[in-house]
């Protein structure tokens, strides 16, 4: 059976206006890194409220003042989206020198700081203006545990968040979203030559295949139940004492 992405957006468009109805809010607010997930729900959130803006924020990565910004922009550009662009370089190096000062900061706290930066500039920015965050998280992204705790994961509301890559790479096109972004391979930009495949030892298609049909060896399976059992923090709310009790 084919999928009906029209009647797909239009229910996902519904879905956000409720929600930002509900809400009282006078707009959205959403992280414009460039990539296909934002992409998808920058495109939504215009769709559903038309004050919706995305920010650029680029954070020392040289990929992120070049092919980052530049498909930021041309996703802004097609589908009329206002795009600020908010430079977060000398916070890092601040805090960086900062925090520096009183502990060793390992890579994973540096590789980190940008995420939780840009949501700390989302929700400055959603406060002063009265807009929701909107997140852009992925459904293979979030079983697998691939985003920062209290950076990209937080949000919120998320219109994305049960689709796969593979079925975002599908909405995109059935959209006619900008190649680029669907061809390139999907990165956080979190350093050079990063992408989310290397890292993480495994593709998004064999996530995919193993998240949609059940489909994967023995070894891709254990791979992928490993990150997502090791990431189960991240999917929870924060640990209290009286639930310790219960």
């Amino acid at each position: 059976m084919l999928r009906n992405y029209q009647s797909e957006f239009e229910s996902r468009v519904q879905f956000i206006s409720d929600y930002i109805n509900k809400s009282g809010a006078a707009g959205i607010v959403f992280g414009n890194s460039g990539g296909k997930d934002c992409a998808l729900v920058g495109i939504l959130c215009k769709a559903a409220c038309e004050n919706t803006v995305g920010i650029i924020m680029p954070c020392l990565s040289k990929r992120n003042f070049e092919e980052d910004m530049t498909d930021g922009f041309a996703i802004s550009n097609q589908f009329g989206i206002e795009t600020r662009t908010i430079d977060l370089s000398d916070i890092k190096t601040n805090a960086i020198k900062i925090i520096g000062g009183h502990t060793e900061l390992n890579n994973n706290a540096l590789s980190n700081m940008a995420p939780r930066l840009r949501m700390l500039t989302l929700y400055a920015v959603a406060a002063s203006e009265n807009r929701i965050v909107a997140g852009t998280g992925n459904r293979s992204e979030i079983y697998m545990g691939y985003f920062t705790k209290w950076g990209d994961g937080g949000y919120d509301f998320n219109p994305i968040a049960d689709l796969t890559v593979t079925e975002v790479y599908e909405f995109l096109e059935f959209l006619d979203a900008p190649q680029n972004i669907i061809n390139k391979a999907p990165s956080a930009g979190l350093f050079e030559g990063q992408t989310d495949e290397k890292e993480m030892g495994i593709s998004y298609a064999k996530i995919d295949d193993y998240l949609l049909d059940g489909n994967a060896n023995k070894e891709d399976i254990e791979l992928i139940e490993s990150f997502h059992n090791k990431s189960a923090h991240k999917r929870k709310m924060p640990a209290t004492y009286a639930e310790y009790k219960q």
